[in-house]
């Protein structure tokens, strides 16, 4: 009689994306069967290329804003899907907010169906630009929902609402992480966002985009770390949202000279007007994360820059970019 326990199941929306992609690997290596679901419009098939020809890995062409339907036992699923760059929510505005609000509400309907424990995937974005600092999880915001952010914004916010409800309502076994600037291998190279940007800036030699006067902060943890977070909040008890992501700070100056040593480029750094309702300062408090899950960071920034250096890198040389 096999008296093993049966291979757990993980299903991860937006699988095909940058964060998702690196998630199923780490659910790989855990032992689960994945099913990865994605309509492929920020994601890209080449992020799961590697897992394709694996039995334990599938993966689902679908828009989850559609009624989600997956055959069999499913034990986790994993909310990922959506636009997450400030280019990519700004050029799809409604499908931001459809996969925020009824993509959700989908794959919240599945979870019930299949009694299965799902994690949202949200964002530091939901304190907007903040009046607290640094960022703690009782801290409710300070969002602009009409401004041209507000989509993401309140899409992630909406979706925390009810992802709680249904976990109050209906007693849904649920987790919300709220992910703070991510980085590594895998980024779109053309996301908008400061880490591809300023790395492939670097690399061509072209003038390094600063905007506003560089003094805005940020703060950066590696796809690993945060994948590790992530994977131990769903296994965790804990319903409330929690942040993951790494509290050192810089300012966006700082880290524009930080690429620049590390690419060895001579490029200039240039500076552009600062985009509407662009966060003056961004760090998560971690003491949630450390005390409940024994989480934090490990990867030294400049170690996992260079690792995403070489990736970009690899890109401009086959032309990619």
């Amino acid at each position: 009689m096999d008296t093993s326990a049966p291979v757990p199941v993980s299903l991860v929306t937006g699988g095909a994306g940058f964060l998702g992609s690196h998630l199923c690997d780490r659910l790989l290596a855990e032992g689960h069967r994945v099913v990865a679901m994605d309509n492929l419009i920020t994601g890209s098939l080449e992020n799961i290329a590697h897992l394709r020809a694996r039995p334990d890995f599938e993966f689902i062409h679908h828009n989850v804003t559609t009624h989600i339907d997956v055959s069999g036992p499913l034990d986790y699923i994993f909310h990922f899907a959506s636009p997450a760059s400030p280019i990519d929510y700004l050029e799809l505005p409604i499908q931001t907010l459809k996969v925020g609000s009824l993509g959700t509400h989908n794959a919240l309907g599945l979870a019930k169906a299949k009694g299965a424990r799902l994690l949202l995937a949200s964002t530091s974005e939901v304190y907007g630009d903040p009046l607290v600092h640094p960022q703690v999880e009782t801290y409710w915001g300070n969002v602009n929902p009409i401004g041209p952010r507000g989509v993401y914004d309140e899409a992630k916010r909406f979706a925390e609402a009810i992802v709680m409800a249904y976990h109050r309502y209906h007693g849904l076994e649920t987790r919300i992480v709220r992910i703070f600037n991510t980085y590594g291998p895998r980024m779109r190279p053309k996301d908008g966002r400061i880490v591809p940007a300023f790395c492939c800036q670097a690399l061509k030699g072209d003038p390094i985009t600063v905007f506003g006067d560089g003094t805005q902060t940020r703060s950066f943890c590696f796809v690993s770390d945060l994948i590790d977070g992530i994977y131990r909040l769903m296994m965790s008890d804990h319903a409330d949202p929690v942040n993951i992501g790494n509290p050192r700070e810089l300012t966006v100056m700082d880290f524009a000279h930080t690429i620049r040593e590390l690419t060895r480029s001579a490029a200039p750094i240039i500076h552009k007007p600062l985009p509407v309702d662009d966060p003056k300062v961004r760090q998560p408090d971690i003491s949630k994360a450390r005390k409940l899950l024994g989480w934090e960071p490990k990867m030294p920034l400049e170690e996992g820059l260079q690792l995403t250096i070489d990736y970009f890198a690899q890109l401009i040389q086959k032309g990619v970019v």
